[in-house]
């Protein structure tokens, strides 16, 4: 096997993979599942990935780019989160890494662990800066970037991991911009 193929047929696991655990959580989904999904044997996620753990980890490396959300002013700060969740929701629905996490975080502490250093990472802290940039004191930025990073994990726990229906896409965006920009104007 060249190792295009092997590049190839490792990412074709991965996808596979991130479908699975999104979809089933980490305990029900087996390496023989991800392996006839992905049409090969299991020995090589044993071999790429050294088997179900390494594969999770590997399936749940998430990377969101959150700068766009940050630009310009704060009374567009709403639309602009709103429109990169609904994006995000609705556009791979059983591929998203951060998913994964979310459905994991209850069984794995490690997946919960993850989940909160995303979280802190790519979510509250740029969104803290941006409010302190925005104007408003330490204080109350940590309180409202907090404030809205609670209520997006909560909306999304509710509506991805307890399966409500997300609803119509402009609608939900809507509503999480009016919400979210009431979060940040305090």
């Amino acid at each position: 096997m060249n190792s295009r193929d092997a590049a190839a047929t490792r990412q074709r696991i991965l996808e596979h993979a991130q479908r699975h655990f999104a979809q089933h959580g980490y305990v029900a989904v087996t390496v023989k599942g991800v392996a006839d999904a992905a049409s090969v044997s299991p020995n090589l996620i044993t071999r790429y990935f050294g088997g179900k753990d390494g594969l999770f980890l590997a399936a749940t490396q998430v990377k969101i780019p959150v700068s766009n959300s940050f630009d310009g002013e704060r009374s567009a700060l709403g639309s602009h989160l709103a429109a990169n969740i609904v994006q995000r929701w609705f556009g791979a629905p059983g591929e998203d890494p951060l998913l994964v996490l979310q459905r994991a975080s209850g069984e794995r502490p490690q997946a919960a662990e993850a989940l909160a250093a995303f979280l802190d990472t790519n979510s509250l802290e740029p969104l803290h800066r941006y409010l302190c940039d925005s104007g408003l004191d330490d204080a109350d930025a940590r309180s409202r970037a907090a404030a809205i990073d609670a209520f997006v994990l909560g909306v999304s726990t509710r509506r991805r991991i307890l399966r409500s229906e997300l609803g119509d896409p402009a609608e939900l965006q809507a509503w999480l911009s009016a919400t979210i920009q009431r979060l940040a104007d305090g």
